[in-house]
């Protein structure tokens, strides 16, 4: 249960209280100092843990803005939470900045790691999940072109469209027609 003073603390950046306890957010799985810069998670989010070891041990990683475990996050784990993180939010609005806020990183560094670790940039895996989330609506329902657009984080039909045409050479009708005349 969080306190009202934890929360002010965290809400605060309170530096004063780095040591006293270490608050978890479960939408990110990551783990701060009441002083990280990070975002304010939202209220309902946020466990306490009163050692750092206690919320390793609940499944949660140290942060990397914050080095909330003592120690800077290895550079493949890092890479590794940043895919979770966009493989969970792939639907929403993402940028750099909103996937290095939300991994607790400055979005250059992050994109450097990123790339460095995984041969691609943090916002060209977000287009391939997005397009695998895609062709998985494609051929399992039969959600319209806008809605399969609004799922996977492209509320425009039009953009999403031309998207999918670009990623995979065909149109999403045609793409959905083409796996429905292999069925038969």
């Amino acid at each position: 249960m969080v306190t009202v003073e934890q929360w002010r603390a965290i809400c605060e950046n309170d530096a004063a209280y780095d040591g006293q306890f270490f608050y978890a957010v479960s939408s990110t799985r990551i783990f701060c100092r009441p002083s990280c810069k990070s975002r304010t998670p939202k209220f309902e989010n946020v466990q306490v843990f009163m050692q750092a070891e206690d919320a390793i041990r609940a499944g949660y990683r140290p942060c990397k803005r914050c080095k909330s475990g003592g120690e800077r996050l290895p550079d493949v784990e890092w890479a590794a939470q940043v895919q979770a993180f966009i493989e969970e939010h792939y639907g929403e609005y993402l940028t750099l900045p909103v996937i290095a806020d939300g991994c607790h990183g400055s979005p250059y560094h992050l994109h450097r790691v990123f790339k460095a670790q995984t041969g691609m940039t943090p916002l060209g895996f977000v287009h391939l999940v997005r397009m695998q989330k895609a062709r998985v609506l494609l051929e399992t329902t039969e959600m319209s072109m806008m809605e399969i657009g609004v799922a996977v984080g492209m509320p425009n039909a039009a953009q999403f469209a031309t998207w999918f045409k670009r990623m995979e050479g065909v149109t999403p009708s045609m793409y959905r027609n083409s796996r429905k005349d292999g069925e038969k």
